[in-house]
């Protein structure tokens, strides 16, 4: 089996996610959008058993992936997903004295990895984790196309 693009161009795939974020969210740096998935991340792993964790985990691209399962405390028990905007308020909570986060990081974040991801693998995975987890990764566009895998 060859080795997967995700690991062999984990460089190039990162670049180009963090330039969707960057412009998604309309930020001025890569740091800002790095803090605002991070903290998108940690939210909704905070809903997630280890288990499910780590299957959500295997859909994402590498670097993600790995920021994703870093520093968590698998023996937390999983929180139940609030309303919207209190997981945004959340998401703000994130490294709070660095956080420039606007209130769509959540669609934004899930705007931009949905075209890094095998969709057929996201959607399967989405449907076996806890209610609210695919409302959370859930983007209304008006054309379908944009939420396209950009990478393979």
């Amino acid at each position: 089996m060859p080795m997967p693009w995700t690991y062999r161009h984990a460089s190039k795939e990162w670049k180009a996610i963090l330039d969707d974020l960057r412009d998604r969210m309309d930020l001025v740096s890569e740091n800002s959008a790095y803090t605002a998935m991070d903290g998108v991340l940690q939210v909704f792993r905070r809903r997630l058993t280890a288990q499910q964790g780590l299957d959500f985990a295997g859909v994402l691209p590498s670097i993600p992936r790995a920021i994703f399962v870093a520093n968590w405390k698998v023996q937390t028990p999983p929180l139940p997903f609030p309303d919207r905007a209190t997981l945004v308020q959340e998401v703000k909570q994130v490294r709070q004295n660095h956080n420039l986060t606007p209130d769509n990081a959540i669609e934004a974040t899930a705007w931009t990895l949905r075209r890094y991801m095998n969709k057929a693998d996201l959607e399967r995975v989405l449907a076996a984790l806890p209610g609210g987890a695919a409302e959370f990764w859930y983007v209304e566009v008006s054309d379908p196309h944009e939420l396209e895998q950009r990478i393979f």
